[in-house]
């Protein structure tokens, strides 16, 4: 082979050197490293998280808030919101979720977190979130088979919401804190002749299987549920619910059975308290700023009515999980850390979510709270004294707990008698608990 001249070698270097140089000015002239340095690590963090919650408007406005906060703080993080009512919400997410096309962050219910936990549907929650200043029985409420699948943000205790204004107005007093089944339907007796035609003093609980359960939990009868998963419905109890609800109908003390079943919560023209159709009906203490943010002042909340024992519970409001085929479940992750213990998200959401569940927090926000959340947090501390434990259903409870609502109706219509209901409450059970 013939030796190349020196020429043609030195030519070669300097090409080799004008490359060596364009590629490395290439680089350096890339406008986002030359004008914002480090922003490579922050690409790398960037992510549009789908989020789904459900609630009211309130509950909305302060969650949109909080997401602006959090992309404002972290300029690579934005969020695409999704939110609606109760019912839908679940017959959207089973769908997205079955596609595997969940959103990212998921605002999950007790009813339905063994069935997402169960289907390996929701991304272990073990690590990345400070959960150090949450009560263990909340957090133990999120746990799936000793992992932790859901973060409680919310403390809320079951009880009973009443128009305290038109209560007080007629000259009743409010409900005490060890007040019975007893007094509350004498109450809605007494109530029942002072109000004008179309009005009911109380909603009628044969449509709602929570309500059930209180009281059977007061006549020392447990949950609907077992810890171990299995049906505890007792007969006899449902059977004598069954005629007082039966008797409160002939008295026109609670609605016909169409006005009982075409209640929309939260809506004003639907919602039964709202417009004014009820005066007393069951509620979360994580539903009472909804009340007052439509009638403010109006409102009161009352503790669960007891038998011979107390019928209350404190359950978490809701969680956060984060579905386990998210794209972005570490900055998810961060996201939910900073929902449960940022101060100035707290400042935001108050008790939009229930009491928080973080005791700094708490403690944070205690000398602000208005009258709406003191009156949760005294529904909190009210239950407290002598709550029964939280039992999260087994998989399938939420379908079973629709179902059980749709027997109550058909109840209440007398299209089948409580005996019968009773047995479809059983089949229910045995189709829906999987």
């Amino acid at each position: 082979m013939k030796k190349l001249s020196r020429s043609v070698t030195l030519s070669i270097a300097v090409c080799m050197v004008f490359v060596l140089l364009a590629a490395c000015g290439s680089n350096n002239e890339t406008p986002s490293s030359a004008e914002k340095p480090g922003e490579g690590a922050a690409n790398a963090e960037s992510a549009k998280l789908r989020i789904v919650w459900w609630g009211s408007q309130a509950r909305h406005d302060a969650t949109k808030m909080v997401l602006d906060l959090y992309t404002k703080n972290n300029p690579g993080i934005t969020f695409e919101p999704d939110f609606s009512g109760f019912d839908s919400y679940w017959d959207k997410l089973a769908t997205q979720s079955a596609a595997k096309n969940a959103p990212d962050i998921i605002q999950m219910d007790a009813q339905y977190f063994n069935e997402y936990a169960a289907r390996n549907q929701l991304a272990d929650l073990s690590s990345g979130i400070n959960v150090n200043d949450l009560d263990p029985n909340l957090l133990s409420a999120g746990k799936y088979q000793d992992k932790l699948f859901a973060i409680p943000i919310g403390s809320n205790p079951f009880g009973i919401v009443y128009n305290k204004a038109a209560i007080e107005k007629m000259g009743f007093g409010a409900p005490g804190d060890n007040w019975t089944w007893d007094e509350l339907f004498q109450l809605a007796r007494d109530i029942q002749p002072k109000l004008e035609k179309g009005k009911y003093a109380l909603r009628d609980f044969t449509v709602d299987g929570e309500v059930y359960e209180m009281y059977q939990l007061s006549k020392g009868k447990g949950p609907l549920s077992t810890p171990d998963g299995k049906l505890n419905v007792d007969e006899a109890t449902w059977l004598e619910w069954c005629k007082l609800f039966a008797e409160l109908r002939a008295e026109g003390v609670v609605p016909p059975a169409e006005i009982s079943v075409s209640e929309k919560k939260y809506d004003p023209q639907l919602d039964l308290l709202l417009n004014g159709k009820v005066l007393i009906k069951q509620s979360y203490a994580s539903d009472y700023p909804s009340w007052e943010s439509v009638q403010p002042g109006v409102f009161g909340l009352a503790k669960a009515p007891r038998s011979s024992q107390a019928g209350g519970y404190i359950k978490p409001a809701m969680y956060w999980a984060i579905s386990a085929n998210s794209d972005h479940i570490e900055q998810s992750k961060k996201f939910i850390d900073f929902f449960i213990n940022d101060k100035e998200a707290a400042d935001i959401l108050g008790v939009t979510r229930g009491v928080p569940v973080s005791t700094q927090i708490l403690d944070y926000l205690q000398p602000k709270l208005n009258d709406a959340a003191k009156a949760q947090l005294g529904l909190i501390n009210a239950t407290k004294a002598d709550a029964n434990p939280f039992t999260v259903g087994p998989k399938g409870f939420g379908i079973f707990i629709v179902d059980f609502n749709k027997v109550g109706a058909e109840v209440i219509f007398d299209r089948i008698t409580p005996e019968q209901a009773y047995q479809d409450i059983v089949r229910h059970w045995e189709a829906d608990i999987k």
